[in-house]
C-alpha cells in the first residue's frame, strides 16, 4: 500500500461500488487516488457495480418530502445523523419534518438559505441543528435540500417516501387535477425503485454522455472488437443507457409492456413529467 493510498481508501471504494478489494486497490492506484476516476476504471474493466449516488453523504437519518396544499410546490430534505438509533427516534423524525415545513413555507433557493431561516425561539435552522447535536451527542446536518415549483394551473408536485424515511422523491407533472395524484405517486415510486438520472435523454449532461461513450468503447475494446467499430458499438450502448437510466424511457415497473412515457400518455395524451428530485440515505 502506497503512502498516499490507505486500506481505508480501498475499503471506501469497495463500499461505494461492491467491487473486490484487489480490484479496488488496482483501480485507485491507476487513478492516483481519485475516487471518481477509480469508479470509471472499474466500469471499463466490466465490473458489475452497485454504485452509490454522489449525494449520499449521511449514513443514517431521515428523508422528508412535502408538498403544499395546492400541490404547486414541493420540497425534499435529508437530515443526517450518525446512528440508526437516533434516526429512528420519533423526535428526530419530527425535527426533520419541522425543517422541511419551514423549507416549504419559504422555498429558499439553496441549502445555505434554508440554514439561515428562523426556526423558533429566535434562532435559525442552522443554530437549531447545532443545538440538537448537543442534545443527541451525534453530528447532525441537513446534507440535501431541493424544491420543485409549478405555476398555478400548469401542473402539480407529488411526494413519495420510501422505506421508512430512508429515501424520498418529489415529482412534477405538467397536468393538474386529483385524477393525476395516484399516477404521480406511481411515477415517484418508479423513481425510487429504478433511480433514473434524468427525465429523458435531453436531461443527461454532455459530460455524462461523453463518459458513457468512452466506457462503451473501452468495454468493446476489452471484448476484442475492431477499433473501427468501437464508436458504433458505444452509441448502441449509449441508447441502452438512455432506456435504462432516463425516467420516461424506462420500462414501467407496474406494467412491463410499456414505458413510463407510454403509461402517462395512456392517461392523458399530453401528460408527462417535467422534473423530479430523488435522495436516499446510505
Amino acid at each position: 500500500m502506497s503512502a498516499t493510498l490507505s486500506a481505508a481508501d480501498v475499503k471506501k471504494l469497495r463500499d461505494m461500488t461492491g467491487a473486490g478489494m484487489m480490484d479496488c486497490k488496482k483501480a485507485l492506484e491507476e487513478a492516483n487516488g481519485d475516487f471518481d476516476k477509480a469508479v470509471e476504471v472499474l466500469r471499463k474493466q466490466g465490473q458489475k457495480l452497485s454504485l452509490k449516488r454522489a449525494d449520499r453523504e449521511a449514513k443514517e437519518g431521515a428523508v422528508i418530502a412535502l408538498t403544499s396544499a395546492n400541490r404547486n410546490n414541493g420540497v425534499i430534505i435529508r437530515l443526517g445523523c450518525e446512528t440508526d438509533f437516533v434516526a429512528k427516534n420519533e423526535d428526530f423524525v419530527k425535527f426533520a419534518r419541522g425543517i422541511a415545513e419551514i423549507a416549504l413555507k419559504h422555498l429558499p433557493e439553496n441549502l445555505e438559505g434554508l440554514m439561515g431561516l428562523p426556526f423558533d425561539g429566535g434562532i435559525s435552522v442552522g443554530e437549531k441543528i447545532i443545538e440538537q447535536t448537543g442534545v443527541t451527542g451525534e453530528k447532525m446536518e441537513v446534507s440535501y435540500y431541493a424544491k420543485l415549483e409549478t405555476a398555478a394551473g400548469q401542473g402539480q408536485v407529488l411526494p413519495y417516501i420510501h422505506m421508512g424515511n430512508r429515501a424520498g422523491v418529489i415529482v412534477a407533472l405538467n397536468q393538474e387535477g386529483p385524477e393525476y395524484v395516484e399516477p404521480g405517486k406511481n411515477v415517484a415510486m418508479q423513481i425510487a425503485a429504478m433511480r433514473p438520472v434524468a427525465v429523458d435523454k435531453d436531461g443527461v449532461s454532455a459530460e455524462m454522455i461523453e463518459k458513457e461513450i468512452e466506457i462503451g468503447k473501452e468495454q468493446a475494446r476489452q471484448e476484442g472488437k475492431p477499433e473501427a467499430m468501437l464508436e458504433k458499438i458505444a452509441i448502441g450502448k449509449l441508447n441502452k443507457f438512455y432506456q435504462e437510466s432516463t425516467l420516461l424511457n424506462q420500462t414501467y415497473v407496474k406494467d412491463g409492456k410499456m414505458t413510463v412515457a407510454e403509461y402517462l400518455k395512456s392517461l392523458h395524451k399530453d401528460l408527462t413529467v417535467t422534473a423530479f428530485k430523488h435522495v436516499e440515505l446510505g
